[in-house]
């Protein structure tokens, strides 16, 4: 496995996802509270409605930001699913990014930690 960059810590922890373009936050909140979380080198966790994914991570950079790319593995409803999408550290320390489902619905996102 490739060496994990140092900026790499910055994602690490639980981001509450607060805004998708295309669900609201009622919906966001269904099932659990809504989140994306980075735990160590590579692995993490997304849910938000009934979707819930487990994460492979890989940190890089994007136009010369840090950038953390990921597929997932999941469920929808007990549908199984997978999808990929990254998250990059925005302004005033939120995280934000863009989730795509494999042959469903993609979205932007904004998180914040928490």
């Amino acid at each position: 496995m490739a060496k994990v960059p140092g900026f790499a810590k910055a994602f690490a922890g639980r981001w509450r996802i607060v805004e998708m373009d295309n669900w609201d936050s009622d919906f966001l909140d269904l099932v659990e509270e809504a989140h994306l979380t980075f735990v160590g080198k590579s692995d993490g966790e997304i849910a938000f409605g009934a979707l819930k994914g487990f994460l492979d991570v890989r940190y890089a950079t994007r136009d010369g930001s840090a950038c953390a790319e990921f597929s997932s593995e999941g469920h929808d409803e007990n549908d199984p699913t997978c999808g990929r999408g990254w998250a990059m550290i925005g302004t005033a320390g939120r995280l934000v990014g863009h989730f795509y489902i494999h042959n469903g619905d993609d979205s932007a996102f904004v998180c914040e930690r928490g």
